[in-house]
């Protein structure tokens, strides 16, 4: 008798959980460890120290160089001719998805099997050296994105550090309610409703209730191409935007948007979000406001990739290929303006583990290796809001640290290629 997949899961969520808890015993010993490698990134500087080594003292970085104390005590791990760097930092995920039709997961599924599974996806991206993401909404499962943070925080299961939105914010018939179904069956949006301010501040104390970090709101879509030429629908007014803000910043919060084009990402960045992502189209005053106030763009190239890739028919492929074509070109015209990048890549629908290909796709459409990597550790740790904590290795800092094997700063690729991933003083891979 074939096992149902959501029990399969169980069972590795289990088996999981030892090997966590293994972890955890390893750490509350807190005794020193030294990591010694051919290289260091000092993500700050851009340069290469040779070689490279970290002291590490329970969950803290105690000391960074080419060579630093070995206290009697300390365990030596030397991971031989690679480079450490800080742990990735992923700014767009979506735990609660996997590849496959994305409306049909949400129906299909329920809350209890997504969440097994979202907790297998933490694991997933955490062994590929993402040690802190964001999580932005789960796609109609509530807030079950709060139980899985809390448990990767009391060290229940093994996962990044993470930022989480709960269900993210949408209009009636709105780019992520159920507009391909039948009407007459009711099927729940995948996102919760709010049609003007008042409903939009429900909304937004509803899930910091919840146990949100951070609002995310759909401000556009859908989107087309039609002659060369890019379109989407806005969903809310600035004014609307600017009472979520509001709302959201008197308690400390802050808004992001999923917004691809104009004139919803103009809207966005005057309303003050923190960032708009995916960012298809800026027209020049969008960035000029972006530049100025600090938004974040972050691209999440690597999702359209997949969608030209593995589309439902030629017509389809060829449609979304031109997107990401555009996308492409209006890339580079940001970074001309200075617009501050971030690294999200919009892991879900495609595999969990794989989104190092996000930073690729940034170097390919051009910026710089150093660059790149500096919009995800720099800028990443910021957007997250733990900056002076993750992004850099430095003493005073949470011990984050991963292994490549090669240099990162001339091929960005290698980071395909993680061998150890520590987060918070614990080895997770080795």
């Amino acid at each position: 008798m074939k096992m149902p997949r959501y029990f399969a899961a169980l069972a590795a969520f289990l088996s999981a959980c030892t090997l966590v808890s293994a972890a955890q015993s390893q750490t509350e010993a807190a005794h020193p460890v030294v990591l010694h490698a051919a290289r260091l990134l000092d993500v700050e500087s851009g340069r290469i120290v040779k070689p490279g080594e970290v002291l590490v003292q329970g969950e803290r970085l105690v000391e960074v160089g080419s060579r630093v104390a070995h206290p009697a005590s300390a365990e030596v791990i030397d991971l031989g001719d690679t480079t450490l760097l800080p742990g990735l930092i992923d700014a767009h995920v979506h735990l609660f998805l996997h590849p496959g039709a994305e409306d049909l997961q949400t129906v299909e599924e329920s809350v209890p099997q997504r969440t097994i599974l979202a907790t297998l996806a933490a694991r997933a991206d955490l062994m590929a050296g993402f040690t802190a993401e964001r999580d932005m909404g789960t796609e109609g499962a509530g807030s079950a994105d709060t139980a899985v943070r809390n448990a990767i925080d009391q060290g229940l299961v093994p996962g990044p550090r993470l930022r989480i939105s709960g269900n993210a914010v949408d209009i009636l018939g709105g780019h992520e309610d159920a507009n391909h179904f039948n009407p007459a069956q009711h099927v729940l949006s995948n996102a919760t409703y709010a049609n003007n301010p008042a409903e939009l501040v429900t909304a937004i104390r509803e899930q910091l209730k919840e146990g949100a970090d951070f609002i995310k709101i759909y401000e556009t879509g859908p989107d087309t191409v039609r002659d060369g030429r890019f379109s989407t629908i806005y969903q809310y007014t600035e004014a609307e935007l600017k009472t979520a803000v509001d709302e959201a910043a008197r308690s400390g919060k802050r808004v992001a948007v999923h917004a691809t084009g104009e004139p919803g990402t103009l809207y966005a960045a005057q309303a003050g979000v923190v960032s708009i992502d995916h960012a298809n189209q800026l027209s020049d005053e969008t960035m000029r406001i972006m530049r100025e106030k600090q938004i974040f763009a972050v691209p999440t190239f690597t999702i359209f990739e997949y969608f030209s890739e593995h589309a439902q028919s030629p017509e389809q492929g060829a449609r979304d290929r031109q997107m990401l074509d555009l996308h492409a070109i209006e890339f580079r015209k940001q970074l001309a303006a200075g617009v501050p990048m971030a690294v999200g890549s919009d892991v879900g629908p495609f595999p969990h583990g794989t989104q190092a290909r996000e930073l690729e796709l940034m170097v390919k459409y051009g910026m710089t290796p150093i660059a790149a990597l500096q919009a995800d550790l720099l800028n990443g740790a910021k957007l997250l809001g733990w900056q002076g904590q993750i992004g850099e290795l430095k003493p005073g800092y949470l011990a984050d640290v991963i292994a490549v094997p090669g240099d990162p700063s001339e091929d960005i690729t290698v980071l395909e290629k993680v061998s150890f991933v520590m987060k918070s003083g614990v080895v997770h891979r080795k």
